[in-house]
Formats: structure tokens, C-alpha cells, sequence
């Protein structure tokens, strides 16, 4: 019989096992959930299973720039505990996944979610480190340099791209300016990588604020605009 997607998101959603595991254990239980359960159990992703539905509110963040410094990728990789997400093995995994985010070219979490092989390092990782873990949000990006930065030991990652022509990305100069830039939007959090770019609806709202800001002081509306 055919296992739909929906079917295999349910199982994954009810044990956190990987999405190749759910669809192979429901078609071996001929769909049924039950059952389907019971074989990931016995194949030993019980402990997924268990931890599933506990909350993962820390993690770490890992950035990956290709030796030729032209792509980049940025990944969050959620756990349970402050302890888990700070412990060198537990930033391994991660790092493991945004090698795969980046030789894939993966920039979509779904689409990461499906690859078996960051399955079993998700799989692995929940074993060993005894705590719940998800993939929370991945980034990739290309063009004439890339750059990257993480602050805080994991709490924040930016992946900058450089939209210039007639430079070496891999130079010290260059990286080290990417690296400068890359820290600000660590720090200022920007909308938008200049003006241009601000979206119009932001614009507005800020606009709104500012004259009304103007009018509550007592200023004309000419200069209130």
C-alpha cells in the first residue's frame, strides 16, 4: 500500500524519529501507527520517541564559509538545555549539519529535514546526548564573497554575502572586513542591507510613528513630514 506524506509527517511529529525511519516503519506496518511506533521502538529510536515532546528552547548556532569563500552556510540546531547546547559534541552534530547545508546547498529547514543522512546524525545525536533535538532554521548563501560570524559562542550567527566584483574572497583583507560587517548586523540587527532595501511597509510604520511623535511636541504639520 502507499504511505502518503502526511502519514510520515505524523509519525515524525509523534516520535521526532527521522523521515526515512517513519516511512519505512509505516510501510512495514502496512500504514498502521500503532505498529509503525512499535517497530521504531524496537529499532532503537526509542529514546527519540520518548524526548520528543519536550521543549527545545537553547542550542547552538554553527556558520560554514566554502574554502573558496563564494557560499556560506548558517545553521541552528535547538536542544533542551543551555548545558547540552554549549558542550562540544553536541556543536559537532551541528557543525556536521551545516557541512551537509553547505555542500547541498540546502537553504530551506524542510528540505534538510529530509536528508537522510542528517537523520541519523540527528538520531545519534539524541543518544548520545540524551535530550531532545530539532533543526531549527537554516540559511545559504552564494555570490562573489561570503562571510560569516558568531557571537556569544553560538547564541547568534550572521552569514553576509558581498556583491563585488575584482576581489579574492579568501584574502585576509576581505575576510577580515566581512568579518567586521558581519559583527555590526550581529549587533544592530538590520532590516535591510541599505536603504534601497527597507521594506516600503517598514518605511511607513516608522514614518506613522515619528510624525505623531512630531505632533505630540507641537509641531507644525509641514514639519512633521
Amino acid at each position: 500500500m502507499g504511505i502518503s506524506a502526511s502519514q510520515v509527517k505524523e509519525l515524525r511529529d509523534m516520535t521526532g524519529a527521522g523521515m526515512m525511519e517513519c516511512k519505512k516503519a509505516l510501510t512495514e506496518a502496512e500504514g498502521d501507527m500503532d505498529k509503525a511506533v512499535d517497530l521504531l521502538r524496537e529499532w532503537g529510536v526509542a529514546k527519540v520517541a520518548k524526548k520528543a515532546g519536550r521543549a527545545t528552547n537553547e542550542g547552538t548556532i554553527m556558520a560554514l564559509v566554502a574554502e573558496d569563500g563564494k557560499s556560506g552556510a548558517v545553521f541552528e540546531l535547538n536542544c533542551e538545555t543551555d548545558f547540552v547546547g554549549m558542550n562540544e559534541k553536541f556543536k559537532g552534530y551541528a557543525e556536521k549539519i551545516t557541512k551537509i547545508a553547505l555542500d547541498k546547498k540546502i537553504a530551506d529547514v524542510e528540505a534538510l529535514k529530509a536528508d537522510a543522512e542528517v537523520n541519523e546524525i540527528i538520531t545519534d545525536c539524541v543518544h548520545v546526548m540524551g535530550e531532545n533535538t530539532q533543526l531549527a532554521r537554516v540559511a545559504f548563501a552564494e555570490a562573489a564573497g561570503v562571510c560569516s560570524y558568531i557571537h556569544m559562542g553560538g547564541k547568534i550567527g550572521v552569514l553576509m554575502s558581498f556583491d563585488v566584483e575584482g576581489i579574492d574572497p579568501t584574502s585576509d583583507a576581505f575576510v577580515a572586513y566581512g568579518r567586521d560587517v558581519a559583527m555590526q548586523v550581529a549587533a544592530m540587527s538590520p532590516v535591510a542591507p541599505n536603504r534601497d532595501a527597507v521594506p516600503a511597509d517598514v518605511v511607513a510604520k516608522e514614518m506613522e510613528i515619528y510624525k505623531a511623535q512630531a505632533a505630540a511636541s507641537g509641531k507644525p504639520e509641514n514639519i512633521q513630514e
